[in-house]
């Protein structure tokens, strides 16, 4: 993938990958290896523990976990829930995210591989993270999943999700259609972190749907090597004092091209939005977008963008947009690229830590946001990522 004036030109040819059903994939978790289960574990996935409410793990096209445990709450390989329920078709499928959206979708909605649906019921509070995983197992393999989830009218649900390779896989293609759709009264949170080998290719495309007093909570992790990431969720808020608020922690190793970002549009009265990106690079190419589109009155929004330059390799592009289509509106942006100051680097070996250390203790702050009303797995799982990312550093 390459960029012309912030704008990705796509050069990855999808036949030159192999389709995941052409792979024989695990029949269970218990074919992974240790090695396999330690790298799960880094990105949130543990395998070992005992107080598992929901797992979900996908290798290549197989589902190889599917287990819930909660009462109110079902989870379910997509491919096994569109043959239950026929409404899942009509109402949900391909809605928050057109099939015809661009090459992507198009070839997901022709050939799934799976995914999974899950589901809240009315008023019940999933407070501790469900886990699900979309691994891929082989080298050269083209991963297509489709998620759906609901959280009914009063819910709550939080979701870890995993994505990453086999130890020694370097090359692939995983594309991850979801849908997601927050009800009337309702919160959804949901951390996603990505670990990717040096040369996979990762085509995310989101759709969010919030309606009146929802709230949904989005946090991205993507802290190693990768060979380019394309993401740009689109979430709606179409229900009076919904709110949205995304995160995202990006370190951009050597060689990684990363187009990222989010889009929030404010549809009905006093919906509210935030957007906080925090990127470090240190040799790849990263474009930062966001935006917010405000078409209604009486909404706030604000948009938060920074960079953080460690090389003279690379670049980073912030792209902060604001869109407003009515009066009464309080929509705002801040957005700063630059490098560590000299005077913090000497000021923590005047301390007594090498020059080494005091870089890496700087950008562990840099990279170090706190979300509020995370709960404490979740900034766990956050906080062993970025301390990960600056011993790599």
């Amino acid at each position: 993938m390459s960029e012309k004036n912030g704008n990705p030109v796509e050069s990855l040819k999808v036949e030159e990958f192999v389709p995941a059903k052409a792979v024989e994939p695990p029949k269970s978790v218990d074919e992974l290896t240790e090695e396999e289960r330690a790298r799960l574990k880094e990105v949130g996935i543990d395998l070992e523990a005992e107080d598992k409410l929901g797992l979900f793990i996908q290798a290549d096209c197989g589902v190889v976990s599917c287990q819930c445990a909660p009462e109110g709450l079902e989870l379910l390989p997509i491919t096994e829930a569109l043959k239950k329920y026929d409404w899942l078709r009509e109402q949900y499928l391909w809605k928050a995210v057109p099939a015809e959206k661009d090459e992507f979708t198009k070839i997901t909605a022709e050939d799934l591989d799976n995914g999974y649906f899950i589901r809240v019921f009315p008023g019940e509070k999933v407070i501790y993270p469900l886990q699900t995983c979309l691994y891929i197992r082989t080298d050269r393999v083209a991963q297509r999943v489709h998620n759906i989830v609901i959280v009914e009218e009063g819910a709550e649900l939080h979701i870890i999700t995993g994505c990453t390779t086999h130890p020694h896989v370097t090359s692939g293609l995983h594309i991850g259609v979801s849908e997601f759709y927050v009800k009337k009264d309702a919160k959804f949170t949901y951390t996603m972190i990505h670990e990717w080998g040096e040369n996979v290719h990762v085509r995310p495309r989101t759709g969010i749907w919030v309606e009146e007093g929802g709230v949904v909570v989005s946090n991205y992790i993507s802290l190693d090597k990768v060979g380019s990431i394309q993401a740009f969720p689109t979430c709606r808020l179409k229900g009076r004092g919904a709110v949205g608020q995304f995160n995202s922690i990006i370190a951009a190793p050597e060689k990684a091209h990363l187009d990222l970002g989010s889009r929030v549009i404010l549809e009905a009265p006093e919906t509210r939005a935030e957007i906080v990106s925090r990127t470090v690079c240190y040799g790849g190419e990263v474009i930062a977008r966001g935006h917010l589109v405000g078409k209604a009155p009486e909404i706030k929004a604000h948009l938060e963008c920074q960079g953080l330059m460690l090389t003279d390799k690379g670049y980073i592009l912030a792209i902060p947009e604001l869109e407003a289509h009515v009066a009464n509106v309080d929509m705002s942006h801040e957005a700063a690229v630059g490098k560590i100051a000299r005077e913090e680097i000497e000021y923590l070996m005047a301390r007594g830590l090498n020059e080494e250390e005091a870089t890496s203790l700087v950008v562990r702050g840099f990279l170090n946001v706190r979300i509020e009303g995370l709960p404490p797995e979740l900034q766990e799982k956050i906080d062993q990522a970025i301390e990960e990312s600056r011993k790599g550093m």
